[in-house]
């Protein structure tokens, strides 16, 4: 994060919020007086904020994640409001004052003083000015949001575009796909000052940008190249001179250059390189750039933040045959990474309390061993302290830019303002060594297909012209997926089209029926970057939300259906599957005639376990196959509000059963049973770290009696079969140990999981140490 040297004048905290409906106010109030006059509704509010978490507060409306309380916001989405305050302010020649509104949603015009100052139209772009000359004393600001859902109306759609059943007027409007509903997320549409606001005091001359590039890597050599630019409005240049200093630990290089050029280039060889690695392969290294402006010889400005030096590609073909030739693979320093994590979804469905929440979250990261994270295509684009966490923690990050699910506008206006946006994101994120991925959109190739058509992705001028182009001019050196998944001309011309039609990286959701079926078990993909399954919330999580009469039994609640992010509360809705989906998966594992849905402490477990055992499954097939396979991010850590979902941690921080399988999943030395193969299960060490391993390990029966033991070697970054075991038609628990000298693990395998006893299964999870009720 860039760390600002000068004064800074805070604009968040107390503001007031003025309100009213589309067409029954005038929109063009730009004074505290004339708001204040106006027929209006008034309330307290906060920023950064949302509009609808100041009405909650105001007692406006009930508590917004209960029961269907949610429902009870769409009347708002046609408002306009009004945000205003009074700042005291002080002039002092020597600086230039630079407004700073790092996050408006999303159609705003700023008043000072009743002038126009500047407007938004884009959620993602921060908003930048200079500050109008102003006397000293107090002054007024004023920000009218513009509903979105009435800016939307002004469009047309055209029979190129696409929407979901409630995302139409999402497609023109750059906003989180998510705030629209989805299948994860309610419809909260929203507004508000959603991230930070202030007053920068810049010198007459600063520094705007310094970004380091790492061009090639040979060992401990690495060839950086540094490109900067400053902030000069006036005077003979060549009276300034800039000083970048980066250092690590010992490792320390710069340069020092008289400026010709607001802008310009430099470029070094560094002989004692710490490099960046991903978890599992190395240190995270990070180093301390400092910039500092002198004009004749006097410091006047200093700017700095941290930074990684590494090389990433992207080893990829279009397909994957039956053979499993193809490939799919991050080279990072180049190194193949086995990568294996979580996709990265809203964290609350009010944006405006992300940043609060990450620091509750993020170690959770950490702590399941994750060295990957996909931010999702319908999110927004993170708050700085999640990159920086990645950066320190050796987690890398798949961006993707801001579109899924959808086939978006194509029209010259569209084009720019994506153009704009990526541009912008870009600038602000590239100096992130953790992303080592940018990403086209979610899903967006796979929608050419949806609705019974078949027409080509490849003529999507967003994701093959605009941003690439974008990506080229500011940062090159990364790879560019056009889509995730991403059908090119070789997959379309193959029929390829996602969900295991044999592209390399895929999503895999299938028919989510038994999690070892023959769709899950037959995959084909190298690399899986969406897969997941359902998993219920606790009794207790549940009972914050949905009403005591409504908690079970769960089929045909419409309060359960509300937090399935029914936009409607009906089964033949979309996402109404959801809840009947669990409950299938539920009797799958454990029988339709089983005591698993006996009631709800018990139907909770139940889920919970299947989803656990469903998610170790994903993640074990993909680590015991480690080359054949290069990869899996599961879906999805955390959920952004209350509801019942794919998640392994819901809204309240409550880790589910699958928090701790993934967990032991996820381990750097790991052991773990493959499908048997003609009667035999093959037992594999697994061991991601850089150093070979060898483990003393046994393998004990659901009475603690040991069936096997012994002692192997496996070597760094491989995976290996140590040992068969005979397998029938039992139905049997089985918990495994080891020991590397170091550290002691422990995992579990169940043979011929499906149609199991509930009690045996508790009793046996428990006796191997496992948290379950």
């Amino acid at each position: 994060m860039i760390k600002k040297s000068n004064a800074v004048l805070n604009l968040d905290g107390a503001w007031s919020l003025a309100y009213g409906q589309h067409g029954e106010i005038d929109p063009s109030l730009a004074t505290i007086e004339a708001i204040e006059a106006a027929d209006l509704a008034k309330i307290p509010a906060k920023v950064p904020g949302n509009f609808e978490l100041d009405l909650e507060r105001a007692g406006i409306v009930p508590e917004i994640f209960r029961e269907q309380n949610i429902y009870k916001l769409y009347p708002y989405e046609t408002m306009h409001q009004f945000y205003y305050r009074t700042f005291t302010y002080t002039a002092d020649p020597a600086l230039d004052d630079v407004v700073v509104f790092e996050g408006l949603d999303c159609f705003a015009q700023v008043y000072i003083d009743g002038k126009l100052v500047a407007e938004s139209d884009n959620m993602f772009v921060p908003v930048t000015f200079d500050l109008p000359k102003l006397a000293d004393g107090e002054h007024e600001m004023v920000v009218h949001f513009t509903p979105a859902v009435i800016k939307a109306r002004e469009y047309e759609i055209d029979p190129y575009s696409y929407g979901m059943k409630f995302n139409a007027d999402s497609l023109y409007i750059r906003k989180a796909a998510s705030q629209y509903g989805w299948d994860i997320m309610p419809r909260a549409v929203s507004a508000g000052i959603w991230k930070h606001v202030y007053i920068d005091r810049l010198p007459k001359g600063s520094i705007k940008d310094i970004f380091l590039q790492t061009n090639a890597v040979d060992g401990s050599h690495a060839f950086i190249k540094m490109v900067y630019n400053c902030r000069i409005p006036a005077g003979d240049i060549r009276e300034y001179t800039l000083k970048v200093t980066c250092t690590c630990g010992d490792s320390s290089f710069g340069w020092t250059i008289p400026l010709w050029h607001t802008g310009g280039n430099a470029t070094t060889t560094i002989h004692d390189a710490k490099l960046w690695w991903p978890h599992n392969y190395g240190d995270p290294n990070l180093y301390d750039v400092v910039g500092e402006l002198y004009h004749k010889g006097e410091l006047i400005h200093t700017w700095s933040r941290k930074t990684g030096l590494r090389t990433v590609k992207l080893d990829r073909t279009s397909m994957t045959d039956k053979d499993g030739s193809g490939e799919f693979c991050f080279i990072v320093n180049g190194k193949k990474i086995f990568a294996m994590g979580t996709n990265w979804v809203p964290v609350d469905a009010y944006h405006s309390r992300d940043e609060e929440r990450l620091p509750e979250i993020m170690p959770m990261v950490a702590d399941l061993g994750c060295n990957i994270i996909r931010c999702w295509g319908g999110n927004v684009y993170e708050n700085e302290y999640f990159y920086d966490y990645c950066d320190e923690h050796g987690v890398m990050v798949w961006q993707d830019f801001a579109m899924a699910c959808a086939i978006y506008p194509q029209d010259d206006w569209f084009q720019a303002a994506l153009d704009k946006e990526a541009r912008a994101v870009i600038k602000l994120l590239r100096h992130h060594p953790a992303i080592v991925l940018w990403a086209g959109d979610n899903e967006c190739d796979l929608s050419y297909r949806w609705g019974g058509e078949n027409r080509d992705p490849n003529a999507n001028a967003l994701t093959r012209k605009v941003l690439p182009e974008a990506i080229r001019s500011l940062d090159y050196t990364r790879p560019y997926l056009p889509s995730s998944p991403y059908v090119d001309e070789e997959a379309f011309a193959g029929g390829a089209g996602g969900d295991g039609g044999g592209i390399s990286e895929d999503h895999l959701w299938g028919p989510r029926d038994y999690f070892k079926g023959n769709f899950y078990k037959n995959t084909i993909c190298h690399f899986a970057s969406e897969t997941g399954y359902h998993g219920c919330p606790s009794p207790e999580s549940l009972a914050k939300y949905i009403r005591a009469e409504q908690l079970w039994p769960c089929l045909g609640q419409t309060d359960w259906l509300c937090h399935a992010a029914c936009m409607i509360p009906a089964e033949s809705e979309p996402y109404g599957y959801r809840i009947r989906l669990m409950w299938n998966q539920v009797e799958t594992l454990f029988g339709k005639e089983n005591k698993a849905t006996a009631d709800l402490a018990t139907f909770s477990q139940a889920s919970q376990i299947s989803q656990a055992e469903a998610k170790k499954y994903f993640i074990e097939r993909f680590r015991l196959t480690k080359w054949r396979r290069t990869g899996i991010i599961w879906w999805n850590l955390i959920d952004g509000w209350p509801q019942i979902s794919d998640a392994i941690v819901d809204y309240y921080l409550d880790k589910k059963l699958a928090y701790w399988y993934i967990k032991n999943s996820q381990q750097p030395v790991c052991m773990m049973f493959d499908e048997p193969v003609d009667g035999m299960a093959a037992l594999h060490a697994v061991n991601d770290t850089r150093e070979d391993k060898t483990l003393s390990y046994k393998v004990l029966d659901d009475n603690g009696n040991v069936v096997q033991e012994g002692t192997c070697v496996v070597k760094s970054d491989m995976s290996v079969p140590v040992w068969h075991m005979p397998v029938g038609e039992e139905k049997k628990f089985y918990t495994i140990l080891w020991n590397d000298g170091e550290t002691e693990g422990m995992n579990h395998y169940f043979t011929n999981i499906i149609d199991i006893d509930y009690d045996y299964y508790v009793d046996c999870a428990k006796k191997a140490g496992l948290p379950l009720r």
